[in-house]
C-alpha cells in the first residue's frame, strides 16, 4: 500500500501502578528523522525505541512524546538520616554542659527526616514501554496508509489527465506541420507572384520545420514515465523517492516540448502539462 508521510499515532498503556502514554506525529522529510521527548527514567531505552520505529517507518520527520505517570502511593518513602542526627547531637552537646533533647525536638531538626522518591528499576518498565511504542507506531502506520490511498487516487487521476494531454500533442503535431506547409506555400506565391512554385523546395523547408518542432521522442518518454509512475503507485511500498525522480523527468520533457513548439494550441497544452506535473510533484513529496 501507498503511505503518506503525514500521520498521527497514540497509545495509552495503563498498568496497575503506572500509566505510559506515547504520542507520535510526522510530516514529510527526505529521510527518517526521529525526535524523542521522554522522562529521564526512560533514557536507557532510546536506542531500542529508535529500532522499533525504524521497523515500521522508512521516511518522515517524526516527533515522539512519551509520558509516565505513577498512581501508587508507595513511590514516596520516609527516610531517617541517622548520621545527620548524630552530628546535631554532637554539636549541641558542645553548646551545653547539660544536654537534654526530646524525640520531638530531634524530629524538628532539618534533614533528619526527609520524604524521598523510591527508585524504580527502569528495566521492569521496558515491556510496557515497548508495547506502548509498538501500538503507537501501528496507529501511525494506519493513519499514513489511509492518507496514502487518498494520494494514490488523486495522483492516478492526474496521470490519466497527463495521458490525455500527451494524446492531444501527438494528434496535433502532424496538423501543425500541414498548416505550416500551407502558410509557406502562400507566402512563396506572394513573393514570386507566380502560380508555379518549386515543390521540392517547399518540401525541404517543411521537412526542416517538422524536424525542428518534432516532439515525438519527448512524448514517448513522457508516456513511459507516466506508465512507470502508475505502476509504482499500484505496486505500493516505499516508492516516494522513485515517484519524485519520475516527476522530475516528466517536468524535463514538458520543458523541452514547450521550447520546441510555436503553435498556440500546443503551447497551451504544454503549459497545462507543466501545471499538472507541478501538482504531481507536490503530492509525491508526501509519499513515503
Amino acid at each position: 500500500m501507498i503511505r503518506s508521510m503525514t500521520g498521527f499515532g497514540r497509545f495509552e498503556f495503563a498498568g496497575e501502578s503506572h500509566k505510559i502514554i506515547v504520542e507520535m506525529k510526522s510530516v514529510n522529510h527526505r529521510y527518517l528523522d526521529l525526535s524523542i521527548k521522554m522522562p529521564k527514567i526512560f533514557n536507557c531505552f532510546e536506542t531500542a525505541i529508535r529500532s522499533l520505529v525504524k521497523e515500521q517507518l522508512q521516511r518522515g520527520k517524526v516527533d515522539m512524546y512519551i509520558s509516565y505517570e505513577t498512581e501508587s502511593d508507595d513511590q514516596t518513602v520516609l527516610c531517617y538520616h541517622e548520621d545527620i542526627a548524630r552530628d546535631y547531637m554532637a554539636h549541641m552537646a558542645q553548646m551545653a554542659d547539660t544536654f537534654n533533647l526530646t524525640l520531638t525536638e530531634l524530629a524538628r531538626m532539618p534533614e533528619v527526616f526527609t520524604m524521598e522518591q523510591r527508585d524504580t528499576d527502569a528495566k521492569e518498565l521496558w515491556p510496557d514501554v515497548e508495547q506502548a511504542v509498538r501500538q503507537a507506531c501501528v496507529a501511525m502506520v494506519q493513519a499514513r496508509q489511509t492518507e496514502g490511498e487518498q494520494l494514490k487516487k488523486d495522483l492516478l487521476l492526474k496521470l490519466d489527465h497527463m495521458d490525455m494531454l500527451v494524446d492531444m500533442v501527438t494528434d496535433r503535431a502532424p496538423v501543425m506541420v500541414q498548416e505550416y506547409r500551407i502558410r509557406l506555400t502562400e507566402k512563396v506565391k506572394e513573393f514570386i507572384e507566380a502560380s508555379v512554385i518549386d515543390e521540392n523546395r517547399i518540401a525541404a523547408e517543411v521537412t526542416l520545420y517538422a524536424d525542428k518542432i518534432c516532439v515525438d521522442e519527448e512524448m514517448v518518454r513522457l508516456r513511459t514515465h507516466i506508465s512507470h509512475m502508475k505502476e509504482a503507485l499500484c505496486t505500493g511500498g516505499s516508492v516516494g523517492r522513485k515517484l519524485d525522480f519520475l516527476a522530475q523527468e516528466m517536468n524535463r520533457e514538458a520543458n523541452t516540448t514547450l521550447s520546441k513548439i510555436n503553435d498556440v494550441t500546443l503551447a497551451d497544452v504544454a503549459i497545462d502539462m507543466k501545471t499538472e506535473i507541478e501538482k504531481i510533484r507536490e503530492q509525491v513529496q508526501n509519499i513515503e
